[in-house]
């Protein structure tokens, strides 16, 4: 049977306010008179009554008894003693009931003595009613419900995986049919201290918040013309235009502020396939270079199929505007090139999420003078290689489409190859610098 919800809680309290029977009520929600009359009494509110003394005692008021404590030389009068309940140790004791909610409807939601009468009353609030039985669904969830045997297998697991760097997303869906729990509950394991694996060993826990408006930055004099019909605003109603299209967002990954070697990233939206190449400066015709090298390995068709409309920030590699666009010697357009407003890179944010994955093997400040063309293919594999739940528990290699040849060709040419799930590794050891 279906459980009572808050609209079955507001029917029943408005039938007991207007003097309906169980039978009428249970006919109104649809359930059992049984029911209703568990759920009135179950998640009724006790509101005190007004005691002499505060004792609930129908003898309080008149009682005399003395030294029902151990302090045999007391002379205060048992009722008004502050440091023993006497209604605990009297054999008097009798407490002052109604009977009216000792049998149906359990309630004095109706009673017209209810204001006045100075005995414990029950009311029944959907609202109250409402909280009160989630709050108790949600105290029996509580606990580990696992026995030691799995316990110990899912710690052993986790450890393991966790020490290798793989986030907590990428383990779930490898290895979903041996976890006898939710992701949900993995991370609530975690922050209770259940498991070995600590807060501290994850990347990091997901927050959402409230995103920040930026103000507009004006843009003046020449210093901007190659943003001219190649703003944010032109790049949405392209979109409009073209909806299937395949969106590309750059980016270059800088390892100190000083010249030197850099990681130009392009990141295909429909998979989250993340293209990464060392490139030796950060220079606008060095990203130019890299274009007409992918023109020089990919027909023209495959390249407009692959890099239609790219997405990028105002840096100064990336101004070269119409070298991007058009192929070499034939001038023939390959692509467009659209940038973000200044100052709003969430634009672009499927790009800088990833960007997370590098900073796990190379952190923020760490000169990439050194590192090769293989150590950055291999990063590259073991990133796209990291399943998502925001994939459907795949990598990104695993989204690329059955008959999509010229991603495969571009993954050929590029190096890029799926690594198996439990040998992904994303910690600074995976290259030794």
């Amino acid at each position: 049977m279906k459980q009572i919800t808050l609209s079955d809680r507001i029917i029943i309290e408005a039938g007991l306010c207007s003097g309906k029977s169980m039978r009428k009520i249970s006919e109104d929600i649809g359930k059992c008179p049984e029911t209703v009359s568990r759920e009135i009494r179950a998640n009724r509110t006790v509101i005190r009554g007004s005691f002499y003394m505060n004792n609930d005692c129908v003898n309080a008021r008149r009682c005399a008894q003395k030294n029902l404590c151990p302090e045999n030389y007391c002379s205060i009068l048992c009722v008004k003693c502050r440091y023993y309940k006497c209604s605990d140790i009297c054999p008097r004791y009798r407490p002052s009931k109604c009977s009216v909610v000792e049998q149906p409807p359990y309630v004095c939601n109706r009673c017209a003595r209810k204001d006045k009468c100075s005995k414990n009353r029950y009311i029944y609030s959907a609202k109250l009613a409402d909280a009160a039985a989630n709050r108790r669904r949600s105290d029996s969830r509580r606990g580990v419900h696992l026995t030691a045997e799995q316990l110990d297998s899912l710690d052993n697991l986790l450890k393991k995986q966790v020490n290798k760097g793989q986030p907590l997303s990428h383990i779930y869906a490898e290895h979903e049919a041996e976890m006898p729990v939710s992701l949900r509950t993995l991370y609530n394991y975690i922050d209770s201290g259940i498991l070995s694996v600590r807060n501290i060993d994850l990347r990091r826990k997901v927050r959402y918040k409230p995103r920040k408006r930026k103000k507009q930055v004006a843009l003046k004099g020449d210093h901007f013309a190659y943003r001219y019909e190649h703003t944010y605003e032109d790049y949405k109603r392209f979109i409009e235009e073209h909806p299937n299209c395949s969106i590309v967002q750059m980016d270059t990954v800088v390892g100190t502020r000083s010249k030197g070697q850099r990681i130009l990233t392009m990141l295909f939206v429909k998979s989250n396939i993340m293209l990464m190449k060392l490139i030796p400066d950060g220079k606008a015709q060095t990203v130019v270079d890299f274009f007409d090298s992918l023109l020089d390995v990919l027909d023209m068709p495959e390249f407009k199929s692959l890099f239609t409309v790219i997405l990028t920030d105002n840096g100064p590699e990336f101004r070269m505007t119409d070298y991007l666009e058009y192929a070499p010697y034939t001038g023939e357009q390959r692509c467009r090139v659209f940038y973000c407003d200044p100052m709003a890179s969430w634009q672009k944010a499927e790009i800088e999420k990833n960007h997370e994955y590098i900073r796990y093997v190379i952190p923020k400040g760490k000169s990439l003078d050194g590192y090769t063309d293989d150590d950055i293919t291999l990063l590259m594999n073991h990133i796209n290689s990291t399943k998502r739940m925001s994939l459907g528990g795949k990598s990104p290699y695993e989204m690329v489409a059955e008959g999509d040849e010229s991603m495969k060709w571009l993954m050929q040419i590029m190096g890029m190859d799926a690594i198996p799930a439990d040998d992904v590794h994303l910690k600074p050891d995976l290259l030794i610098r």
